[in-house]
C-alpha cells in the first residue's frame, strides 16, 4: 500500500513531474516542469486548492488536483477533480482509488458535497474507473447524459 497524503507547497516540484509526465505519456501539449512548478507553487498556497501525493518507498507514484468553487445550489463548495494521474507501471494497483478517497475526504471536510470530473468519451478505462467509485454522467432520473464544453474567454469573431 502507497502512503497517499495531502501534499503541499514543498511538494511543488514533484507534482509539476508527474503532471508532465502524464501530459507527455498522452501526447498532450504541457509546459515545462519549471514552469508547472511555479504555478503549482503558486496554487498551493490557496485555500481553494487540494493536491494529493502517493508515494511508494519514497518515490512519487501518483497525484491528485481537486479546486473548489462557490456554489449557488448548496451551502458548500463544489470541487473539480482536475488532474488524477498514476504512473503506469503501478496501474490497476489500488493507488488510483487511494487518491481518489483521500481527495474526496479532504474536501468533504472542506464542505463539498459533490464533486465534478472531466473525462474523455474516448477513455473507456478512465470512465470505467470514475463509474466504479459512484460518479455518473446521467443524473438519476434524467434520460440524457451530461457533457462539459471548453471555450475562450473572448467572445469568437
Amino acid at each position: 500500500m502507497s502512503d497517499v497524503h495531502r501534499a503541499s507547497v514543498d511538494d511543488a516540484a514533484v507534482l509539476a513531474r508527474l503532471l508532465w509526465d502524464f501530459n507527455t505519456e498522452f501526447e498532450t501539449d504541457v509546459d515545462e516542469v519549471d514552469v508547472l512548478e511555479v504555478r503549482f507553487a503558486r496554487i498551493l498556497a490557496l485555500p481553494a486548492i487540494v493536491a494529493v501525493l502517493a508515494e511508494d518507498d519514497g518515490r512519487a507514484v501518483g497525484f491528485a488536483l481537486v479546486s473548489l468553487r462557490p456554489a449557488i445550489w448548496f451551502d458548500g463548495p463544489v470541487s473539480q477533480l482536475e488532474e488524477l494521474y498514476v504512473v503506469p507501471a503501478l496501474r490497476d494497483r489500488g493507488i488510483g482509488t487511494q487518491v481518489l478517497e483521500l481527495s474526496r475526504a479532504l474536501v468533504r471536510d472542506l464542505g463539498s458535497p459533490e464533486m465534478h470530473i472531466n473525462v474523455d468519451e474516448v477513455d473507456a478505462d478512465t470512465r470505467r474507473f470514475y463509474e466504479r467509485h459512484g460518479f455518473v454522467n446521467v443524473e438519476e432520473g434524467a434520460d440524457y447524459r451530461m457533457l462539459c464544453y471548453v471555450g475562450p474567454t473572448s467572445s469568437a469573431g
